[in-house]
């Protein structure tokens, strides 16, 4: 019997989690679930965002996958992970928690509307804890789906920082563009705090010593994505030409239908409908 197909979810915001429900919490909601039902493994991760309430949510940390530092301008940030469960649709999550980057701040923004200005190394802290869980995990996905900007540097830690191994080598990396972009740009040292390892400055060049804004973060994603989704009905225009540009697969919004994003993943692994009987 073939192994299963894995997909990792990499979200930003999944309800009912953070209490708003909007359409793109519900879909990475749903996306496991409707995965699972089709005979995928899935993992999902977010960031623990400090108004999770995790006494409500029934979080706990799973101490064996806790314990690893992940260095950003050189200091040391342990990474804590917790799990919970949404019941109804029998997947787990994983979050992404640090007391200074998540646990003690809401969301995005501070209490005043204002979005922190360490936001650039949050980023960066979530998309390494997810990768380091998932090889923790030893887990390999065949898929990594990225949404939000949040989870914008999975593709390149994927294809540059975890080049040397091959635990991520076949898996094909997914960019999800939606609507909710950041207003304020990352500091111009954003790139500096990225290059180490097998990250070169030359797989940065187009930010390097540049602020970021979020329509510089989004095409650095798609650079080194292999396909892109459209989560939102009304994304960037000019993201969405410079995706089409990239020549690479392209699946228009389709809102909630569980059959055009399993048609579009499964032909990315190369599947059809005999395949699948």
């Amino acid at each position: 019997m073939k192994e299963p197909n894995r997909i990792l979810f990499v979200s930003q915001q999944i309800f009912p989690y953070l209490d708003e429900e909007t359409p793109i919490r519900t879909l990475n909601r749903k996306l496991p679930e409707w995965f699972q039902s089709a005979r995928f493994e899935t993992r999902t991760f977010m960031p623990k965002f400090g108004d999770i309430n995790e006494r409500r949510n029934q979080l706990h940390e799973v101490i064996r996958l806790s314990g690893i530092n992940i260095i950003i301008a050189e200091t040391d940030h342990p990474l804590l992970i917790k799990v919970a469960s949404i019941q109804s649709a029998r997947i787990q999550i994983y979050f992404i928690d640090n007391d200074d980057y998540f646990n003690r701040r809401k969301g995005l923004k501070d209490t005043n509307g204002v979005e922190y200005k360490d936001n650039d190394e949050r980023c960066i802290f979530f998309a390494r804890g997810v990768l380091e869980t998932v090889k923790k995990l030893r887990w390999t996905p065949n898929i990594v789906h990225c949404s939000g900007w949040m989870s914008a540097l999975t593709p390149l830690f994927i294809k540059k920082l975890y080049s040397d191994t091959p635990f991520f080598e076949n898996s094909k990396v997914v960019l999800s563009l939606d609507n909710e972009e950041f207003d304020t740009p990352f500091n111009s040292k954003f790139a500096e705090k990225i290059i180490g390892g097998s990250i070169l400055q030359s797989h940065v060049r187009g930010i390097a010593g540049l602020p970021v804004a979020y329509e510089d973060l989004m095409r650095l994603a798609i650079d080194y994505c292999d396909a892109i989704v459209l989560s939102s009905e009304n994304v960037n225009q000019r993201l969405l030409n410079y995706a089409q540009n990239s020549g690479k697969p392209i699946m228009p919004y389709v809102g909630e239908d569980k059959e055009a994003h399993l048609k579009f993943y499964n032909e990315l692994l190369g599947k059809n409908e005999e395949d699948e009987e």
